[in-house]
């Protein structure tokens, strides 16, 4: 192999492949070695080297003293001493043999075994790359599907994104772009399997560390995330920073920075609920915006805690499907165990008030606001944790009342969300 073919293919196949010049050479090295030692004429100590300044290829073979030359891996005393007079009988010496030496049939063995060494080299590149960076964001293009699972191209490696870690809302198209985390990595005989996901906690918290500044100084700390993908996701943060509101970094000014969370999760909902050490503080705001009575630490049970709420909270505590309380269990570690508190008048008392609240609000008449109240509907949020087509369902209003009643709930919610902001 010319001097000049040897560079062109080292430089090609560091450049395509994004493979490290010296992992290239040690493995062209090693095919050439490999292949040569099939020659007849050479022992098995001959070695293949190429100079890493000139990338020019030297190949040696070692060869023991003799008084004759008596065949292969032997040298006469009076050659070996033409090369280095120190030599006597039964020392050895490395002998430089031409490239030509190798033969028409070692070198197109070698181009074989240099390739096959090429793509190991490749397969291990690309493992011992993505092993390291599992937990980080990459982005690639969509490039097939297999029923719902998604094959992505990064860079020059394809991996997949299977159904499993993939956001249940949300459909994609060959051509899409896309951007995930890298799951776990496996090494296999064909290459490298690097799983993606976009469904695990790891992908909100990863995203949190790339918009909110704070977080990736280590000035704010993202101690634990609860995850339903592709409808809510609470988070809990803390600072030992007095000046930094830890919540209000993560929400961003007019909430830039979780609105663009939010966007590429598909809309789905993000509680952030700053991380406190007093359990009780901690429980109460992770299960908002419901309002607790009472709260409780189990003494005989482990990480238990006993919530007490008012009849008209306790649907917004337990959540749709269950779905706030047990988020909040898994966000805070505790098990959380929500009853409403048993007093009838008082219930009468609220339940009255919250339909002159309804009829108020959503200028409705009584009768409408009682429907609302009766079907469990006392309050803006209580309305909101359905989807409208259910909150028709269960209140049994026309759909235009229902709609219209819906629609206003989620503009009162937006105008209470942008003057807490």
């Amino acid at each position: 192999m010319a001097d000049n073919q040897l560079l062109a293919m080292v430089n090609y196949i560091e450049r395509e492949n994004g493979v490290e010049r010296e992992i290239v050479l040690t493995a062209i090295e090693q095919a050439i070695q490999q292949a040569a030692r099939r020659n007849t004429g050479v022992t098995n100590d001959l070695r293949v080297v190429i100079d890493r300044k000139t990338i020019t290829l030297h190949v040696y073979d070692t060869m023991v003293v003799s008084d004759e030359d008596t065949g292969t891996g032997f040298i006469s005393v009076a050659r070996a001493q033409r090369l280095d007079p120190s030599k006597k009988e039964g020392d050895t010496i490395d002998i430089e043999l031409p490239a030509s030496k190798l033969g028409r049939i070692a070198a197109q063995t070698s181009r074989q075994m240099i390739m096959q060494k090429i793509r190991e080299a490749i397969r291990s590149n690309t493992f011992n790359d993505f092993k390291g960076r599992i937990g980080e964001i990459v982005s690639g293009t969509v490039t097939g599907l297999n029923r719902r699972d998604i094959y992505v191209m990064v860079g020059k490696t394809e991996m997949v994104l299977p159904a499993k870690e993939r956001i249940p809302t949300e459909e994609f198209a060959v051509g899409d772009s896309i951007r995930a985390i890298v799951h776990h990595v496996k090494p296999e005989a064909t290459g490298p399997s690097v799983t993606l996901s976009r469904a695990s906690g790891e992908f909100v918290r990863a995203l949190f560390r790339l918009e909110v500044s704070e977080i990736s100084d280590g000035v704010v700390e993202l101690v634990s995330v609860a995850r339903d993908p592709g409808y809510r996701s609470k988070i809990s943060v803390r600072t030992m920073d007095e000046k930094v509101d830890p919540v209000g970094a993560c929400v961003g000014l007019r909430g830039a920075r979780v609105r663009n969370i939010v966007r590429e999760l598909n809309g789905e909902k993000i509680d952030i609920v700053r991380w406190s050490d007093d359990v009780k503080s901690y429980v109460t705001q992770a299960l908002a915006p419901a309002k607790l009575e009472t709260i409780e630490v189990d003494p005989d049970l482990d990480n238990t805690v006993h919530v007490t709420v008012a009849p008209d909270q306790y649907s917004l505590a337990i959540g749709k499907r269950g779905q706030n309380v047990r988020l909040s269990t898994k966000l805070t570690g505790w098990h959380i165990d929500v009853t409403k508190a048993m007093n009838l008048a008082s219930f009468e008392d609220q339940k009255a008030e919250a339909i002159k609240t309804l009829a108020d609000t959503f200028s409705i008449s009584t009768a409408q606001a009682t429907q609302l109240a009766d079907a469990g509907f006392l309050t803006v949020d209580g309305i909101l944790e359905t989807d409208a087509e259910d909150f028709a369902a269960a209140t049994g209003l026309d759909d235009v009342t229902a709609t219209g009643i819906y629609a206003a709930a989620q503009a009162v919610a937006e105008l209470i969300g942008e003057g807490e902001e």
